[in-house]
């Protein structure tokens, strides 16, 4: 222990950027008992055009840049990184090394083997590249090496327990290894649906759908125009908002050129509330999830989802109470929306149902308790195999 006796844990991710794993650092970092724990952040950069929707600047994280840290595979930039995690571990000394995603992990458990430090090694995962990412000659890559990595982690957490199990179906980790923490989120003050449909310029009384999310392949944003283009057959002024960004935003234009009028692309907004108060459904179309912060934001507003069921999307959306799961059949999930817009009596039931069990299962104060107790219990692990040997 330091001379103020606190736990010293050091969390390592790639990129701060609009997305769960730093939606998670960020509750952390602002609630984290600072009293206890001496919690430090390093990571590769901040994106710029999406680093003001994180709450770091109010926290009192100590935030360190890590020069050549990425999520891109560039063996100068990644030894670059690890020499520099090395050299960190070794000036603060920590207790817990806190890993997120694939390559964080990677980078940030080979400079804890390396550093010869002694601290305990805990990755999460927020999701896996099991499916939908890689070739299965990458994918074979990516299972052999977080095989070799897990063996070297003192615990594994994940999101949720389907993407645990996938993980142990693969044959990563132990079972005993394994931590499920639900992700903790905190949403700003939902405006009422007048409000929000004014403040985004949607029209009060029309059927309206939303996407919010990052526009990438895994995401399938060609997949919700096609639910939309089925849906205006059969609700021909319903809207559709596109809140978000990414790789595939010229071509999500060029696809939805001619329906363009029923489509409201917002960019990255800070008032995500205002687009789940003003939709009557949430739609994700992802090919691959782990759990979906979406889903958990669109439910504490209040707002029914429809959505594949991949990953852990089944421990947050309870289908046929709090929202509809479908296939990853376009027409079907386009079949589920269309049966929230056509009962709003029902689409309040599952919305009211789904305020309820997100509030009372996702809050950040329950992610912070959990994460807490998992730092002690690293600790406590360590100093028992020590006083053993």
């Amino acid at each position: 222990m330091k001379p103020d006796g606190r736990i010293r844990v050091m969390e390592i991710i790639a990129r701060l950027n609009v997305g769960g794993p730093a939606t998670q650092v960020s509750g952390l970092c602002e609630r984290l008992n600072h009293a206890e724990f001496d919690h430090r952040l390093y990571t590769g950069h901040v994106d710029a055009d999406e680093g003001d929707h994180l709450d770091l600047k109010a926290s009192r994280v100590r935030v360190h840049r890590v020069a050549g840290l990425g999520r891109a595979v560039r063996p100068s930039d990644d030894y670059r990184a690890l020499l520099g995690l090395m050299a960190a571990m070794r000036t603060f000394r920590p207790h817990v090394v806190h890993t997120r995603t694939a390559k964080a992990g990677a980078l940030g458990r080979l400079a804890s083997l390396l550093s010869g430090v002694g601290a305990a090694r805990v990755h999460v995962f927020h999701g896996h590249l099991l499916h939908g990412y890689f070739s299965p000659a990458k994918r074979a890559l990516y299972v052999r090496s977080e095989r070799f990595l897990a063996s070297r982690s003192d615990r594994l957490v994940t999101v949720g327990s389907r993407v645990r199990d996938d993980l142990l179906r693969a044959g990563i980790g132990r079972p005993e290894q394994y931590v499920v923490i639900r992700p903790g989120v905190r949403l700003g003050p939902v405006p009422d649906r007048t409000a929000a449909r004014l403040a985004l310029g949607l029209p009060p009384d029309a059927p309206v759908v939303a996407y919010v999310g990052r526009l990438t392949q895994i995401k399938r944003p060609d997949r919700f125009v096609a639910v939309a283009r089925a849906v205006l057959q059969q609700v021909p002024d319903c809207h559709f908002v596109v809140c978000g960004g990414g790789e595939l935003q010229e071509q999500l234009e060029r696809d939805i050129r001619s329906v363009r009028r029923s489509f409201h692309l917002l960019g990255w907004r800070k008032d995500v509330e205002s687009v789940y108060s003003a939709a009557d459904a949430v739609v994700l179309t992802s090919d691959n999830e782990g759990t979906p912060l979406t889903l958990v934001e669109a439910g504490m507003a209040g707002t029914p989802s429809v959505s594949t069921r991949v990953g852990s999307v089944a421990e947050i959306v309870k289908d046929g109470q709090t929202g509809l799961l479908a296939s990853t059949d376009a027409a079907e999930l386009a079949e589920k929306t269309m049966s929230l817009l056509a009962d709003p009596a029902l689409a309040r039931r599952m919305g009211e149902a789904a305020r309820d069990w997100t509030n009372a299962s996702f809050s950040v104060e329950r992610l912070v308790a959990d994460t807490e107790a998992l730092y002690r219990s690293l600790v406590q692990d360590r100093r028992d195999r020590l006083a053993a040997a």
